[in-house]
């Protein structure tokens, strides 16, 4: 029973039985990412044990501890949701009727918590319809809006669109790519989804939804699986669609197709948004289910159901179809499946001075069977990432990843070759990320700071040019830091440019000061890669008001301001041009 959950490797385990509460206003894990626990499992095992998600309105994780409680626990502890006077939101702002306090949040905790329990521990199936999407609700819960829907259990038969599929009337979308064309969602939305969580990588293949976006009533999205399914026996479809947050009143047309070609319509959703702002994650699904009866089964072979029909009934409007399962009630015995289980490891390797060495990602695939997952392998230079389904067997190396190391004699970082995994049928992830690091062990080229105007008339920059004793390759970055002038006046902040001293600190030049005075003020040095040196500089005014020579001196230091030993402080004079 996970409360406000991360997951990171976003690999739940499909066999264990799992209830996953999603606290609308939470700060922490803003989008909700625990919602993989329920999305994740899809069709990775048998698909026995129930996975749900409890969205309640209006709660934030850290209330469902007393110790993390403000104004309850002994310890300092805050509200995380971002919040501020001058920019209230409308859902999850302190004293909106949306947002639960300390004890309704405490009393609706403690009742799906109990259902929970009374469901997995007990085996009292007569608390399932709290949990599973059923509509149901707790009324020992109240005031707080609870809403659940599940997977798993005894749903069978699913159109799902993470596997092979054809859509006509809507369109494939991915949960996540940064190309607005392909995602689910694009980033200019206001607002986000928990089934569309960003994971280790800019782009997924084979984590996808279908959309649907229409501007008049009748036109029908078809989602038509590889092979035939079966409803036979099912009570019903049930169906999880995302309309989007404030919403109200989207009426879809359920229809189903069989091979003979058909058509039946089992009934009429109607789907409701969360209430959301661009600050909450409430593009999540609602669960809403069709009946299948008697009749239904005359009119049509429910065992070679070819293809589902979504027909919007609304004149505009959009949504997402997440899935759509045949449904019985009933709450099976689980089983642990017998899966292969995959661990990533990391080797940490010298990049040596000389010659190219080839060294393989550390991987262990434990368990029994086989299974298939997929494979992410990133590139440390170019941040792109590939992927390829593999095929996994205990003792075999169906996952090889080669990674070439050429040694040099020159500064650089480390790199860094990371590889993910993802389950996707039968097997179980354990450590999902790994890889080969390479060290660098070559010493950072030594800095020198050598004048190139050091003494100007006003008006004109002051220069300094820093330089390494070798080509890095890497940034070898660093500052000169301000010291004050130990003999004669100091340059002032009416001395130099003002669009200068505002970018590079924020200050103003009034009232005037000597620079040493202004906080934050240095100098950046940054050599790039391949280079060996580079300039910076100050900028002088030149003024009407006579005036004798000023100075400015600085410090070399490293990129954390402690001065590199060795290197001596360097000064800069400028002189009245009168």
């Amino acid at each position: 029973m996970l409360i406000g959950p991360t997951v990171f490797g976003q690999n739940p385990v499909a066999d264990v039985p799992s209830m996953t509460l999603l606290p609308g206003c939470d700060g922490d894990v803003s989008d909700l990412q625990g919602q993989v626990y329920v999305d994740g499992t899809r069709r990775v095992s048998r698909g026995t044990a129930l996975h749900s998600a409890v969205y309640m309105v209006g709660a934030n994780h850290k209330y469902f501890n007393s110790e993390w409680t403000p104004g309850q626990a002994k310890a300092p502890a805050d509200d995380d949701f971002w919040h501020a006077e001058e920019q209230p939101d409308r859902v999850c702002s302190p004293g909106t009727r949306t947002r639960l306090t300390a004890d309704q949040q405490h009393k609706a905790g403690a009742s799906y918590i109990a259902a929970a329990a009374r469901l997995f521990v007990a085996g009292d199936d007569r608390v399932r319809p709290l949990l599973d999407g059923s509509g149901r609700r707790a009324p020992s819960a109240d005031p707080a809006r609870v809403l659940t829907h599940a997977v798993g259990a005894r749903r069978g038969a699913g159109f799902l669109p993470d596997g092979k599929v054809t859509v006509s009337g809507g369109r494939l979308c991915s949960a996540v790519d940064p190309a607005a064309a392909k995602a689910c969602l694009s980033s200019e939305t206001a607002g986000a989804s928990p089934h569309f969580a960003q994971w280790e990588t800019d782009r997924e293949p084979g984590r996808r939804a279908v959309a649907l976006r229409w501007s008049a009533a009748g036109s029908a999205a078809r989602i038509r699986p590889d092979r035939p399914l079966s409803l036979a026996g099912d009570k019903a479809l049930a169906l999880r669609v995302i309309v989007p947050p404030n919403s109200t009143g989207t009426r879809l047309d359920v229809s189903v197709t069989d091979t003979a070609g058909r058509q039946r319509t089992l009934g009429r959703v109607e789907v409701d948004g969360l209430p959301g702002t661009d600050r909450t994650a409430s593009y999540w699904a609602r669960e809403v289910r069709v009946p299948i009866g008697a009749d239904d089964a005359a009119a049509l072979d429910l065992r070679h159901v070819k293809s589902l029909q979504l027909t919007p009934r609304t004149a505009s409007g959009r949504a997402w179809l997440m899935d759509a399962w045949g449904w019985r009630p009933g709450t099976p015995q689980v089983r642990e499946a017998p899966l292969p289980r995959v661990d990533i490891g990391r080797l940490t390797v010298k990049e040596g001075d000389s010659g190219v060495r080839t060294y393989r990602v550390p991987v262990r695939v434990s368990g029994q069977g086989s299974g298939q997952i997929r494979l992410f392998v990133a590139d440390p230079d170019t941040g792109r990432t590939t992927d390829r389904l593999v095929t996994v067997r205990p003792g075999a190396h169906d996952i090889d990843v080669p990674v070439k190391v050429e040694g040099n004699r020159r500064y650089g970082f480390d790199d860094v070759h990371d590889v993910f995994v993802k389950a996707v049928r039968t097997a179980v992830i354990g450590a999902h990320r790994g890889g080969v690091t390479v060290e660098n062990d070559d010493p950072v080229p030594s800095v020198s700071v050598t004048p190139v105007a050091d003494r100007v008339t006003e008006g004109q920059p002051l220069k300094w040019r820093i330089s390494l004793s070798a080509v890095a390759d890497a940034q070898v970055s660093g500052v000169l830091t301000l010291l004050p002038v130990t003999d004669g006046p100091e340059l002032s902040t009416k001395d130099v440019d003002p669009a200068w001293l505002l970018e590079n600190t924020g200050a103003s030049p009034d009232p005037e000061r000597p620079l040493s005075k202004v906080d934050g003020l240095y100098l950046w040095a940054s050599v790039e890669p391949g280079q060996t040196s580079t300039e910076v500089q100050v900028p002088t005014l030149k003024d009407q008001v006579a005036e004798p020579a000023e100075s400015v001196r600085f410090q070399p230091a490293d990129d954390s301001g402690e001065p590199l030993p060795g290197v001596p402080a360097v000064t800069g004079t400028v002189l009245d041009a009168s």
